[in-house]
């Protein structure tokens, strides 16, 4: 039992590509280091937000897939940060994918054909980040659409939506920071706001940073998601 209560420690550190020392019985100890593919991050929508996304991405882990129905955007040649670029509707391509929680998917692609059957299946599997760009507006009109698609609330409680913190955004760079910033604060469980003055902890411990899992932070769009702390106020001089 003990051999195997050791053996279960050591599979478990390489799974989540840990690195340790694991104490076997008798005193032996076995150093285990373990090694597994990037989080992957699909993005749909072969617009210039995918490209600046698809550039961010890459350097905070992520391997990076640009899926799009319509071979004259969708090249090689307008994403050369990302791993691979589909030709292929975005429905499709997911209903062949096996994803993990570790995974991410961002639909950029501003059309109902396009994002409407994509997100059911993405806030239906296991992806651990699902987000949609769009106006307010746009948002309302799709929550309509998924609903009516056979989604329920705590599927639609997933989505992030509109995509990407509030940074002020204009341009696809922009954009794409803002995208990102939300990712990895969904991933690490931070809080979105400014550090100064928050008296928040700056590093956080625990498994999320360790094995590349998101937290469970809730959507900004669901009613039972904790409440971000108050943005610090400047004092009067």
């Amino acid at each position: 039992k003990a051999d195997r209560a050791a053996l279960a420690r050591a599979s478990a550190l390489a799974e989540r590509g840990g690195t340790g020392i694991v104490r076997l019985p008798g005193g032996r100890r076995v150093w285990v280091e373990g090694r597994r593919a990037p989080a992957r991050l699909l993005i749909f929508g072969a617009v210039d937000f995918a490209a600046a996304l698809a550039r961010v991405a890459g350097p905070l882990g992520h391997r990076v897939t640009v899926c799009d129905a319509r071979p004259v955007f969708a090249t090689a040649e307008r994403f050369p940060e990302a791993a691979e670029v589909v030709n292929d509707w975005p429905h499709r391509y997911l209903d062949a994918q096996r994803l993990t929680a570790r995974d991410a998917v961002c639909v950029l692609t501003h059309d109902p054909r396009f994002d409407v059957p994509a997100l059911v299946r993405a806030l239906r599997g296991p992806a651990g980040y699902v987000g949609a760009m769009g106006s307010w507006r746009t948002h309302t009109d799709r929550l309509r659409r998924l609903r009516a698609a056979g989604l329920g609330e705590a599927q639609l409680a997933r989505l992030r939506s509109p995509i990407g913190l509030d940074l002020g955004a204009r341009t696809p760079a922009e954009t794409a920071l803002a995208i990102a910033a939300e990712m990895v604060a969904v991933r690490r469980g931070g809080s979105g706001v400014p550090l100064t003055g928050s008296g928040l902890p700056i590093h956080r411990d625990g498994g999320a940073s360790a094995d590349c899992q998101w937290a469970d932070i809730g959507s900004p769009h669901d009613p039972a998601a904790p409440a971000l702390p108050p943005h610090p106020q400047p004092r009067a001089a």
